[in-house]
């Protein structure tokens, strides 16, 4: 058989005279559609203009989906998924890595599905229409046979070599078994590539050596993606994008369910990609972030300089970082955009809100320079969704996520420097809530949450955190100063007890710390290293 070639159009294959099945007539299967993407039912129903001897593949449009289990289970649902009609097909047993790997290497060539021995076999040879078979091993059950080596004379093992009939006729319900010796090459394959663009775990291509041969035999194009999360890398996106008009599958369980594979999927295709590449704000990066506000120096590092001053600053001591994180180090700001007061101001709530045209000039310009952007609320007696919603604008930015900061969070009779603040699970939950709905129906890439906290108390039933919100990624921030044992004595006390799916973050103070650590100590004493350093 000519092999089609890969990629968007592929190469037509060489309609080859069959003498497979010239006088042989189609399987009297009626299966109907099987539910899988692509499938288009059974040979017979694909109409009378076919060519009973080539190999036809699905093309039609289909939802992103997911292929789990088993290697044989893999095998069969991507044959359902990736071909319409095949005259023939390659069998093996389920377990027999040896005939597995043989029948792999002259299906996949060949342009025909594999499958292996179990529950879905003849069902689906029948929907294929599959006239004729080539086996390899035995069957569970039979006898192994025992073939002699040509050149040595000696007795071999058959289970890697093609079969006979005799072990296989009760299993593939009468269907034709060719002679081992029998080639496949005289059926004419499929005229193109399936259009299907296909995502592999990262023991795809080990555990899952049918399915793989199921995948080369369909010409589809292919890429590993060890994050499990289309999301994730630039090059998994870069992938997906060069082909947008192709259908999408997963094979491996860790891409989690079809509903949520498509969503990610949805994301991957069409939202703005994070600085630095890909829609997952961790583990493809590492941010180091300015602190402060734009009014001046006093209330953090970000406001000694102008905006065009302040991206440079940032950038040099995000390159500070460089060679010692195996990730990216991605400069970034942390803008405070609600400020503690010591008066109650005219609403009473103890925080003045920043214009958000003044912080539009900062967003803006860090995002054109390749920056991330994390708006800081200290609400005082407001509570924080109120003040995030009032930021709703700037948080539609691909760019900009959000920072809570506990401390400065009142109750009603409090005031700010007479107690230090405090948050509930609750409340922090509810903004949780509003973000991810705001990031997924503005398909945006995921936003960083940042939970400031120096003490435990800070936020209550912190068990209780809301932390698996796709769309986001939350970071517990250890924003404490002073002496070098006091940060990591509170470092580790925040890390007891830890949420799931949460990611740790740093400050370091220029003027508190006594000393401040540099950009080695901050990542190679303070373990494991943070995602996200803030310098005020």
């Amino acid at each position: 058989m000519s092999k089609h070639g890969s990629g968007k159009s592929g190469l037509p294959r060489v309609l080859a005279a069959s003498a497979l099945a010239a006088a042989l007539v189609l399987s009297g299967c009626t299966a109907g559609q099987n539910g899988r993407p692509g499938a288009s039912g059974t040979a017979a129903e694909s109409g009378s203009d076919r060519d009973e001897n080539r190999v036809y593949l699905s093309t039609a449009a289909a939802e992103p989906a997911v292929i789990t289990g088993t290697d044989a289970e893999a095998a069969l649902a991507a044959s359902q998924t990736l071909f319409q009609s095949s005259p023939a097909a390659v069998v093996a047993p389920e377990g027999d890595a040896a005939a597995i790997e043989a029948a792999a290497a002259e299906a996949g060539p060949a342009g025909v599905p594999l499958l292996l021995a179990g529950d879905g076999l003849e069902a689906e040879l029948q929907r294929l229409g599959v006239r004729q078979v080539k086996t390899f091993g035995a069957p569970a059950g039979a006898a192994e046979s025992i073939q002699t080596d040509e050149a040595t004379g000696t007795a071999v093992s058959g289970t890697a070599a093609a079969s006979g009939p005799a072990e296989w006729e009760s299993v593939l319900g009468g269907i034709e078994i060719l002679d081992p010796d029998q080639p496949l090459d005289e059926v004419a394959g499929a005229e193109e590539a399936a259009p299907f663009s296909v995502l592999l775990g990262e023991d795809a291509r080990k555990d899952l050596p049918a399915a793989m041969a199921v995948l080369q035999a369909a010409g589809v194009r292919s890429h590993a993606d060890a994050a499990a999360d289309p999301r994730a890398n630039p090059e998994t996106v870069d992938f997906l994008r060069a082909e947008p008009e192709h259908n999408i599958l997963a094979i491996g369980a860790d891409f989690g369910n079809t509903a949520q594979f498509a969503a990610r999927t949805e994301t991957a295709m069409t939202a703005a990609e994070l600085p630095g590449g890909g829609m997952l704000a961790f583990p493809s990066r590492r941010m180091v972030a300015l602190y402060g506000h734009p009014s001046g120096p006093a209330l953090g590092a970000l406001g000694e300089q102008d905006v065009e001053a302040a991206i440079d600053r940032a950038k040099k001591l995000a390159g500070e970082y460089k060679g010692l994180s195996d990730e990216p180090v991605i400069p970034a700001f942390e803008i405070i955009a609600t400020v503690a007061t010591g008066s109650a101001g005219e609403d009473g709530d103890y925080s003045s809100a920043t214009d958000i045209d003044l912080l539009r000039t900062w967003v803006d310009a860090a995002g054109e320079a390749g920056m991330y952007v994390v708006l800081d609320l200290q609400p005082g007696r407001t509570d924080f969704l109120t003040q995030a919603k009032a930021y709703e604008e700037l948080l539609k930015e691909p760019h900009v996520g959000l920072a809570l900061d506990p401390e400065w969070r009142l109750l009603d009779g409090e005031r700010h420097m007479e107690q230090i603040g405090s948050v509930t699970a609750a409340e922090i939950n509810e903004v949780s809530d509003w973000l991810a709905r705001l990031t997924l129906e503005n398909n945006l890439p995921q936003k960083v949450l940042i939970l400031h906290q120096f003490q435990l108390r800070m936020i209550s039933n912190r068990e209780q955190l809301e932390t698996g919100h796709d769309e986001l990624a939350v970071v517990i921030h250890a924003d404490g100063h002073g002496g070098p044992g006091q940060k990591l004595e509170t470092w580790r006390a925040l890390r007891q007890d830890l949420p799931d799916d949460v990611w740790m973050g740093w400050k370091n103070f220029y003027d508190e710390d006594t000393p401040m650590f540099s950009p080695e100590r901050t990542y190679g004493d303070v373990k494991p290293a943070p995602w996200f350093v803030s310098y005020q």
